[in-house]
């Protein structure tokens, strides 16, 4: 068996780990925000999903965002906040675009989906949190 110990110690595994799972809990806060927003402005204002899904999308990235600087990805936020926030947002552009496909997708084609837009929501944010994951640590939070 190969020795791994010069590309990936077990305290590097383990930060590496304790970060995904902070990262994961503060997703779940953007869940709520996200299934909120959509909620407010599905049923609240009339709008169509796919329309509703953009500003949630938003307000759910601007809160994980203020969220993975303070708790997940702490030390790491020596880039003035805008300019971070603005990283954040262009980083986790591709994981946006998946997530907003999965869930509007979902939300067309399955009737307990548009019943419930919350199940299409959750799904998205699922499919796009290993991307956005990655592209936070790496190209967001450096040197956390």
């Amino acid at each position: 068996m190969r020795d791994l110990s010069g590309t990936l110690s077990a305290d590097r595994l383990g930060r590496l780990a304790v970060q995904f799972g902070k990262f994961g809990l503060v997703g779940v806060v953007g869940l709520v925000v996200d299934t909120a927003v959509v909620y407010a402005l599905v049923f609240g204002a009339g709008l169509e999903f796919f329309a509703a899904r953009i500003p949630a999308y938003l307000a759910a990235a601007t809160t994980t965002f203020a969220l993975n600087r303070a708790f997940t990805f702490r030390g790491a936020a020596d880039a003035p906040l805008y300019r971070q926030w603005a990283t954040f947002l262009a980083a986790n552009a591709f994981g946006g675009v998946v997530n907003y496909g999965v869930s509007v997708g979902l939300e067309a084609a399955l009737p307990l989906a548009e019943a419930h837009p919350v199940l299409a929501v959750a799904a998205g944010s699922l499919s796009g949190m290993v991307l956005n994951f990655a592209a936070s640590k790496h190209l967001v939070f450096k040197d956390a």
